[in-house]
Order: C-alpha cells, then structure tokens, then sequence
C-alpha cells in the first residue's frame, strides 16, 4: 500500500511539472532587463562625472558616485590625483566645484565633497555576501558618454590588483561587465540596487577582464579619509586573499565565521617573514578578533598597532597556532 501511495505521488508530480507552463525565452530575458532597467534606474541619478584639471593645463575625466545625501561622494584617486581643479557633473544639480576630502593611492579610492541641493546617494551592500556568477550593473562615464550602463556577472572574488602606488590591493571583485576608460570611479551595483564595488580598471587588450574594489574596503578607506584625511596603517607585509575554512576544522574549534586571510606569500624581511607565517596558513584572528578575510585584517592593522606586539591565531593545516607579529608602519 505504501508502495502505491507512493507511485501515485510521483505521478501526480510528474504531470504537475508537464501541466506548468514554461517561461518562453522572451519573458526570460524580459525578467534579466527588468532587473538591469530598475537597477539604473535606482542608481544612475547618483552617479556623477568628474572633471580634472592639473596644474599643466590637462584635462581629465572619470565617473564616481554620491554616497551620503550631503555631498560625500567616492571616486578613484588615479582620477583625481595631482588635480588643481575638479569639477563634478550631477543629473539633478548640473555642474558643481568639488573638495578633495583626502586620497589613498594603495587602494586607488578618493573621497570629494560638492554642495548641492537635492542629492541623491546610493545604499552601499556587504562584499561579504558576494557570490560568483551573480547579476551586476556597472554604471559611469566611459569616453565622456554620461550615464553608460553595463551588465554581467561577478566572474572571480579574491583577486589582487597593483595600484598606480605600485602597492597590491586585496580582495578585488573581477566581472565581465564591460568597463572602459571614464568609467573608473563608477559603481558596481547588485540586483538590489546596492553597491558592491569602486569600478577601477580593466586589462587591455583582453576582453571581459574588469575589476572593481571591494564596497568593505571602500568603507573603511572613506571613514580614514573623512576623518583624518590620510589613512596611516601598520603592516605585517602578507599577500593574502580571502578564503573559504574547511568545514570540518573549522567546526573541531568551534569558529564562528567561515571565511579567513590566506597567506599567499610574505614578503621578505617583513614582520610577518620574520614571525614565521608561510604561504598556506589562514589568519583567523588577531588579538582574539574574528578575521574573516584581507577587509577585516587591513581594517585591524591601524595606526595603533605600529611597533605593538599582536597575537596572530592561525590555521596551518589542521594546527591551531598562535603566532606574534610586530607590524610596522607601512611606507
């Protein structure tokens, strides 16, 4: 009997699947652009061109995007950098005079301030809850055209890009939305509208190979720069990315997060070379704090912990070690 009741079942879900309609690939692609449409829609009346002007007499362009209703906005600093004047180009105020707020060259991120009425700022996302294969938009300026649009996917989380600085910026969000020059400074937005990533910079000749920073790093970066101007930092001098634990460690000592800082390298004669950290350990704390990832481990590494001794926890294989670094101001 139960054998019957289960065979009916089945076939009862069978003809219940054949009898539902389908979604022709019209409506499919209708759902795909209604999600890019609302999304620009949302977000293009906060995303604004910058004019540059240096102290030569060159010009130059970039986009960027409001991100407080005040005039706070996040740009690159390879837009603005070395500019004698800077001009910022709204949908709702037209053209304003823009402050430079402060730089960061190491993560090629700038904050500028405009005085406007009636700005609208966009609602920033967690990097954290990114996953490949997910839908985004990249809105900016390429070529001086306002308000390109653009749409694919996350194509690679983790990577590393060197900033004009000549230092590596950590946790870069690779995607095939297609980026081209003015765009740097834009927006990568989710489907929900949130901004995710600082569009910066793309691989040429190579095709669907873009980059855009992180949203967390864009934060900590932004609060730096606002309050301080400038953001002073230790460093322990690791490469690193964020990674994924293994299940099963991670349960065996009860860790609460499920991501860390893989140590790719150490650089020679850095205070991590000289603690002991090797390529493949995992940074899963620092002072009894979770690091769930290179964002958490850069925001830690402040000013206060240049020349203080800091208890680094580690996973090194299926060990749990704790590990004394002495970071150093970063130069």
């Amino acid at each position: 009997m139960e054998n019957l009741f289960a065979f009916l079942s089945s076939a009862e879900a069978q003809a219940a699947g054949a009898a539902r309609p389908q979604p022709s690939e019209s409506e499919a692609l209708d759902a795909y652009s209604q999600v890019v449409t609302s999304v620009a829609e949302a977000v293009s009346p906060a995303v604004v061109r910058i004019q540059v002007e240096t102290s030569r007499g060159q010009g130059g362009s970039g986009s960027g995007f409001l991100f407080t209703p005040d005039g706070l906005l996040l740009t690159n600093s390879h837009v603005v950098n070395g500019a004698k004047r800077i001009s910022v180009i709204t949908p709702d105020a037209g053209e304003s005079t823009a402050q430079l707020i402060g730089q960061d060259p190491d993560t090629d991120l700038a904050v500028l301030r405009i005085d406007a009425p009636a700005l609208t700022s966009v609602r920033l996302g967690d990097s954290r809850r990114i996953r490949v294969g997910q839908l985004v938009v990249a809105i900016g300026n390429p070529y001086g055209f306002h308000y390109t649009v653009t749409a694919g996917v996350v194509s690679a989380l983790g990577r590393s890009l060197r900033s004009q600085s000549g230092r590596l910026i950590e946790d870069v969000i690779q995607t095939d939305a297609a980026l081209n020059p003015g765009n740097s400074g834009g927006p990568l937005v989710n489907a929900a509208g949130e901004v995710i990533g600082v569009n910066t910079a793309t691989i040429m000749p190579a095709q669907g190979l873009c980059f855009a920073i992180s949203i967390d790093t864009a934060k900590f970066i932004a609060s730096q720069l606002i309050s301080h101007g400038v953001v002073r930092r230790s460093y322990i001098g690791v490469q690193a990315q964020t990674a994924p634990l293994n299940r099963t460690i991670s349960r065996y000592y009860e860790l609460h997060h499920s991501t860390g800082a893989l140590v790719l390298s150490a650089e020679q004669g850095s205070p991590a070379a000289k603690a002991g950290l090797e390529p493949g350990d995992v940074i899963i704390a620092l002072e009894g704090h979770a690091v769930e990832g290179m964002d958490v481990l850069h925001r830690m590494l402040t000013e206060e912990r240049i020349g203080v001794v800091t208890r680094l926890t580690v996973l090194r294989g299926t060990k749990r070690l704790e590990i004394k670094v002495v970071p150093e101001l970063r130069k």
